[in-house]
C-alpha cells in the first residue's frame, strides 16, 4: 500500500495553503468538508470534473496541509487539518471559508 504524504504542521506554509484556496473547485472542496465533516473523494464535490482533475485537486489540498486523507477500504476518506492551520495561521481558514460565502459585487 502506497503512503499518502502529509506535510508536519511545522511545515504548513502560507503561501501553498493560500495557492491550494486559491481555485474555485477546491475552495468547493473545502467548503463542503467544513459543512459535512469527513467525507469520500467521490462524495465531496458535485461537478462535472473528470475523476482524474478530482483527484488533482485533492491531491494538492493534501500536499498543502489543508486536509488529511485516510484510506478506508478502496475509499479516501477526507477531513479538513482544521486544527493543525488554527495552529499555524489562526482565524485564517474561518475567513477564508466566511469569504466564499459572501456574494461577490
Amino acid at each position: 500500500m502506497r503512503l499518502l504524504y502529509h506535510p508536519d504542521k511545522k511545515d504548513i506554509s502560507l503561501a501553498g495553503v493560500l495557492y491550494a484556496l486559491g481555485d474555485p473547485v477546491r475552495l468547493e472542496i473545502v467548503k463542503r468538508l467544513a459543512e459535512k465533516g469527513e467525507l469520500p473523494c467521490c462524495a465531496a464535490l458535485e461537478v462535472q470534473v473528470a475523476k482524474s482533475t478530482l483527484s488533482h485537486h485533492f491531491k494538492v489540498l493534501r500536499e498543502a496541509g489543508v486536509l488529511y486523507c485516510r484510506k478506508e477500504g478502496t475509499q479516501h476518506m477526507n477531513s479538513l487539518r482544521r486544527a493543525d492551520l488554527d495552529d499555524r495561521f489562526p482565524g485564517l481558514l474561518n475567513t477564508v471559508l466566511e469569504a466564499a460565502v459572501l456574494p461577490h459585487r
